[in-house]
């Protein structure tokens, strides 16, 4: 193995509860891709989940979801900065995608 890592093979990062604006990613960049997000909510009412795209913020699970895990696509490039998740103290998130490293 030559140590480069092939660009189009997904990568995955966790995200534990209670994190603010994790980046995704070692320093993440516009152009990032997130393919899914896996949440495990624990506990429904601070099992928030919100991606952020640089300083645009998308909530992607509110407080009033039941209890469980869910598979949530994606399917989008950062356009303006690296992707970040922040997470309520009741959810993570295994975020999948190609991230910079």
């Amino acid at each position: 193995m030559s140590g480069v890592q092939n660009p189009y093979e997904y990568q995955y990062e966790t995200v534990a509860a209670s994190q603010t604006a994790q980046v995704l990613g070692g320093t993440g960049a516009v152009g990032d891709y997130v393919h899914k997000l896996i949440v495990n909510v624990a506990t429904p009412a601070t099992g928030t989940v919100t991606l952020i795209d640089g300083s645009t913020s998308i909530a992607i699970v509110p407080a009033t979801t039941a209890a469980g895990a869910y598979s949530i696509a994606i399917e989008a490039i950062s356009a303006s900065g690296s992707w970040k998740v922040t997470t309520g103290a009741g959810a993570s998130v295994m975020a999948v995608g190609i991230f910079s490293a």
